[in-house]
C-alpha cells in the first residue's frame, strides 16, 4: 500500500492544509516564526511519524511474539542547540515482559 500526502499552502501565512491518505490535517508555525500555531510545525509531523513508526513496529513485534498486552510509549525531542539537529528518543514498554523480551525490544528499536 502506497502512502500519499498532499500539501497546499493557505492563509494565514505559514499555514498548510494536508491530506494524508484522506485524513485532513493542518500544519503551522508558532507565532515566533510568523505563524498562528493552528497546528503542529513541520518538524512536529516528522517527530510524530517517527514516534508512530517506532511504537507501531514494537507493538507489532510484541504481538507476533505472543507477549500479551504490551504498551509502548515513545517520547521524542528535537534538539537544535548544537551544530546539527538531533532527535532524542526515549522508549518504554510495559506489560508482562521478561528480561529477554525487553532486550529484544531494545534491539528492534535500535535498528529502526
Amino acid at each position: 500500500m502506497a502512502a500519499r500526502v498532499h500539501a497546499v499552502t493557505c492563509d494565514p501565512r505559514h499555514s498548510i492544509q494536508l491530506d494524508v491518505g484522506g485524513h485532513k490535517l493542518i500544519g503551522d508555525e508558532p507565532p515566533a516564526l510568523g505563524g498562528q500555531d493552528a497546528g503542529p510545525p513541520p518538524f512536529g509531523f516528522v517527530l510524530a511519524g517517527l514516534a508512530a513508526c517506532t511504537a507501531t513496529t514494537l507493538r507489532m513485534y510484541a504481538d507476533r511474539k505472543g507477549w500479551g498486552e504490551v504498551t509502548i510509549t515513545v517520547d521524542l525531542v528535537l534538539d537544535n542547540s548544537g551544530d546539527k539537529p538531533r532527535i532524542d528518543r526515549k522508549v518504554a514498554a510495559t506489560g508482562d515482559l521478561d528480561g529477554g523480551a525487553i532486550a529484544r525490544l531494545r534491539d528492534v528499536v535500535e535498528s529502526t
